[in-house]
């Protein structure tokens, strides 16, 4: 956690309790049909989590879809479109056959998605409830999956995936504002699995510590650890390329909330960096920002630049005199996370 961040949430510690005790509140007035909750005629599985920032929920939402469609199911995905433009109640990213909106308009992950998942619907809005109908009853999804719904009650769902990211896990164990956590450590209960991911050699250890909180403290939900594992590297126009790409003298840069698994992967293949830059999570690239990035690569002597993939789709269209690659990684989970996934 940067200086900044620790000091914001050391001043907002004291405010606390009167956010996590709205939050109680807020859950149990939807519990107790204070405020409406939509039930869906077809399951729809909620991928969330409980503290700020990112614990992988794209590569979850996107591991979920593909694992419907292997199934046999036409899933859709619903999210609220965080950093696209759109401003409709409901906007269509993808109708599973073609994207139709532009990175600027959806927002850089639910256009990922859409990107990466052929066959998949990928609508987006404010009122999910709302936009998880149109997407059942006009693009004909049998299953929906909630982005980012573990906070979004007014849908409900027949399997909540709650997220944690390794080592963090929980940060402080504060609510915001002051610290991470978007409720009371009590809300998990509502949830139906726990997944911690970005698990390795390193913090396995602590993880299988974390597992064992989880279980002892909402014993019956099942705890899954899920490692990330290398798929791929693209170029700007989203073409494979080969690992030869990594032998280059390379700078890196990422907008990520976590930028830690990104450079750790890459040292895991064998790559490494003459330099990096990290931006903000979601950050709108612009032709000055790749600008800058050039120069740096310059005085590195670099040959090229590596990002992530959720930043190369912000970058397609964006002229650049040196090449960008994008490495892309996938989650692995155990066989029997498919198990659960389909017992719904």
């Amino acid at each position: 956690m940067n200086k900044l961040r620790r000091l914001a949430f050391l001043l907002g510690r004291p405010l606390s309790p009167l956010y996590g005790a709205l939050m109680r509140k807020r859950a149990a007035w939807y519990q107790s049909g204070v405020m409406d909750s939509v039930n869906l005629a077809v399951p729809v599985i909620s991928v969330g989590n409980l503290t700020m920032g990112g614990t992988g929920k794209t590569p979850m939402t996107i591991y979920v879809a593909r694992s419907l469609l292997a199934a046999g199911y036409k899933p859709a995905i619903v999210s609220r479109g965080y950093g696209g433009k759109a401003r409709q109640v409901i906007n269509l990213v993808s109708d599973g056959k073609q994207c139709l909106l532009d990175v600027v308009q959806a927002g850089d992950e639910p256009r990922l998605m859409a990107e990466t998942l052929p066959g998949v619907a990928v609508v987006t809005g404010v009122k999910r409830a709302v936009v998880a109908d149109f997407a059942v009853k006009e693009l004909g999804a049998d299953v929906i999956i909630l982005d980012d719904g573990f906070q979004h009650m007014a849908l409900q769902r027949d399997l909540d995936l709650v997220l944690f990211k390794a080592p963090g896990f929980m940060g402080s164990g504060r609510v915001f504002p002051g610290g991470e956590l978007r409720e009371p450590v009590e809300a998990l209960g509502r949830a139906h699995a726990f997944v911690i991911t970005g698990v390795d050699r390193q913090n396995r250890p602590a993880a299988e510590e974390f597992k064992k909180f989880l279980g002892e403290e909402f014993p019956g939900k099942p705890v899954v650890m899920a490692e990330y594992r290398f798929k791929s590297l693209l170029d700007q126009a989203g073409e494979s390329v080969g690992q030869e790409v990594l032998a280059q003298k390379l700078y890196g840069f990422c907008g990520l909330a976590e930028p830690s698994g990104f450079l750790r992967t890459i040292s895991e293949q064998g790559g490494s960096l003459f330099g990096f830059s990290v931006f903000p999570d979601h950050h709108p690239y612009t032709a000055t920002d790749l600008a800058g990035l050039v120069a740096s690569a310059d005085n590195f002597g670099c040959d090229a630049l590596l990002t992530s993939e959720k930043d190369m789709v912000k970058l397609r269209n964006l002229p650049c005199r040196l090449p960008i690659y994008a490495l892309t990684v996938e989650l692995d989970l155990p066989e029997s996370f498919q198990s659960l996934l389909l017992s719904i």
